[in-house]
């Protein structure tokens, strides 16, 4: 189980550095927006590369902070369910969620979407709008972005089931005093 562990350790840091360095990608997505924005007012200019530049960069937020967003246990769950379980039964429930849902569809759409990568590739496609960008660049974000995905989820495994053993604290626990600003108000 050690040798898991260190492998769930060293998939934990790759995705903390990927959603780390894609903090920069929204800084930059906003600034390119802007200077965008303002060159087509002021000087009635507009570039469509310039427009891609900014969807690619939301693909690559989106597509590669999956995995940063599962590390961080900040995905979807519904709380006023969730709340009545106990801590065994929802580490169950990820368990379960991972084996027979996000691993397998993580890798079928991994998979599937590789034909079109190689495809795009070998034909340099380009997008079809006047000074359009190549287009495998950004194909190539969803393998990359599931493949993170998927080491995310098999060391979130790990660590469900080391938790279970009793080597390791809960991976995921729950957030305390964790309300909305409307039920901080309401209190």
């Amino acid at each position: 189980m050690r040798l898991l562990l260190a492998f769930s350790t060293a998939v934990d840091r790759l995705n903390d550095w990927v959603g780390r360095i894609v903090y920069w990608a929204i800084l930059v997505a906003v600034i390119i927006s802007a200077g965008n924005a303002s060159v087509r007012y002021i000087f009635n200019n507009s570039s469509n590369a310039w427009l891609e530049v900014q969807w690619y960069l939301f693909a690559f937020v989106f597509m590669l902070c999956a995995g940063y967003t599962l590390l961080r246990n900040e995905h979807i769950r519904i709380d006023v369910i969730v709340s009545r379980f106990s801590e065994k039964t929802l580490t169950w429930i990820d368990i379960i969620g991972t084996v027979l849902f996000l691993l397998p569809i993580s890798i079928i759409i991994m998979y599937l979407s590789w034909p079109a990568l190689v495809d795009s590739f070998v034909r340099h496609e380009m997008s079809s709008d006047a000074g359009g960008l190549i287009r495998w660049p950004v194909k190539l974000l969803i393998p990359v972005g599931f493949l993170l995905l998927i080491l995310q989820g098999l060391s979130e495994l790990i660590k469900r089931i080391a938790f279970l053993q009793g080597l390791i604290p809960n991976p995921a626990p729950r957030k305390q005093d964790a309300h909305s600003p409307i039920e901080g108000a309401a209190e």
